[in-house]
């Protein structure tokens, strides 16, 4: 690939797509407006080079703006290019990328061009759930067209060289660029807007390539599998290790060690992501109390709480995962919601949003309790109680209301001198994943070193699942 970092429009799409793939798709079209003298300006392609190709063999279609046509501002002919590949897309179920460098809404065309973001939207909307849609912003995207990049499923950006914004950050009360960035990858990312920040053009499209073969294609494709040359019954005594930090964990038990974590920098205390197991793209969703560094060593830790983030990026993964029927693996160990002022303020309606993405999501899904579960925020983590398919719980988990000696501590407030003992006896009776296997709650007590081999036979014996629900138009949550 081109290792430039910032590529013209036509190698950033010869770049992303296999070797003499793409097929243009409207070269000829331009503006029509003629006001404000447009007619006077050069427009080839209006702007944007539209068309399709294959990326490891998987048809994809694609639209990437050209900055150096009118600063790749969206107008109308320019936005009826973005439509049609949209409608083409539809009609085959293939994912559209989009690579955006814009400086925006055409201002010679005004109501046309608005015309022409709506048209966009609207297609955005109906494809969401269909098929795939990816968006890289390696330039500025701004304004109305920063919404295009939040009604896609996955979004990228370029570390130095992408601006995202909707209100640039000089028009922020008491704000400036040297002050406060806000239209810069770092701020997006942990804002949680952006699920990839890499260095150049070339990584970001590097990076789309390796989502494009770990996805499927559409909401009717099966599922999207790769050879597994993994053994299939490899133990992982290291996870152990780390039940911490969750996003090790998932590395460990995945195919080769795979893991494409997704929205790294947002809510660390959750983690979502994709890994393979036997060859099959399964979504994780874990709780994370620390995250180690390359040495081993913990460089940031957490309190092991529900967040509002937290809730909010594991519900859009869910949704996702579920639109385009991919297994849900969630790992967890929770013990409670955060308790703040602030979190007071959103973490009833966060945690209700990822409660329903779990009871609503009608794939396969999968709960390996891993440290401890308490109260309903472990209810909220897929749990047996909300739907979840199969439930492991790895030797030494606690599940049940809370800690089993504050349990003790509420209990018997008057009698102190009883407090250990029964503290000890509510432990095994009400806070064990024994206790909650006698009563169906958890399916199996497992060795957390055969965890890979456990989830691989679970998701094979559901691998046909099937689940009917109420007829309805949609939810409401």
């Amino acid at each position: 690939m081109n290792t430039t970092a910032q590529l013209s429009a036509r190698e950033r799409i010869n770049s992303l797509l296999d070797d003499n793939s793409f097929v243009e798709v409207g070269a000829l079209i331009t503006r029509r407006s003629t006001d404000f003298n447009l007619q006077q300006k050069e427009a080839p392609a209006d702007g944007v080079i539209t068309g399709y190709g294959v990326i490891d063999g998987n048809l994809v279609y694609v639209y990437c703006q050209d900055k150096s046509i009118l600063n790749g501002t969206i107008g109308e002919m320019h936005a009826k290019k973005i439509a049609y590949i949209y409608d083409l897309a539809l009609k085959v179920g293939a994912p559209v990328i989009g690579i955006i460098d814009c400086a925006g809404l055409r201002l010679q065309e005004a109501t046309d061009a608005l015309n022409g973001f709506g048209e966009i939207y609207l297609k955005q909307t109906l494809a969401s759930g269909v098929i795939p849609q990816i968006t890289a912003v390696l330039g500025t995207c701004g304004g109305g067209a920063a919404v295009l990049t939040s009604l896609s499923d996955f979004s990228f950006m370029t570390k130095s060289n992408a601006k995202l914004f909707v209100n640039s950050p000089n028009a922020l009360e008491s704000n400036y660029t040297s002050k406060l960035d806000t239209a810069s990858a770092d701020f997006q990312a942990k804002a949680g807007t952006v699920d990839f920040v890499l260095e150049d053009d070339s990584a970001v499209l590097t990076k789309i390539r390796e989502l494009v073969t770990i996805l499927p294609s559409n909401n009717e494709d099966d599922a999207s599998y790769d050879e597994c040359e993994d053994d299939l019954n490899r133990l992982v005594p290291e996870i152990t290790g780390f039940i911490a930090d969750s996003a090790a964990a998932l590395r460990a038990v995945s195919d080769n060690n795979y893991f494409l974590e997704v929205k790294a920098e947002y809510a660390k205390e959750m983690v979502t992501g994709f890994i393979r197991l036997n060859g099959m793209t399964v979504g994780a969703i874990a709780n994370r109390t620390e995250i180690l560094d390359a040495e081993g060593k913990v460089s940031e830790k957490f309190d092991g709480t529900l967040t509002t983030a937290g809730c909010y990026k594991a519900e859009k993964f869910v949704q996702i995962c579920d639109s385009y029927n991919i297994p849900v693996l969630t790992l967890t160990n929770v013990t409670g919601y955060k308790a703040t002022v602030n979190e007071e303020k959103s973490i009833g309606i966060a945690t209700a949003k990822l409660t329903y993405a779990f009871a609503n999501a009608t794939v396969p899904k999968v709960n390996v309790i891993v440290g401890k579960a308490y109260g309903s925020a472990y209810l909220t983590m897929n749990s047996k109680h909300i739907g979840a398919d199969l439930v492991l719980a790895v030797e030494g988990a606690e599940i049940g209301m809370m800690d089993a000696k504050l349990a003790a501590q509420i209990m018997y407030d008057k009698e102190p001198e009883v407090v250990e003992a029964k503290a000890s006896e509510y432990a095994e009776l009400q806070s064990s994943a024994v206790a909650a296997a006698k009563r169906g709650y958890v399916d199996s007590i497992i060795d957390a070193a055969a965890t890979r081999k456990h989830l691989i036979y679970a998701y094979e014996m559901l691998f046909t699942k099937r689940e009917s629900r109420p007829s309805k138009k949609h939810g409401t949550v």
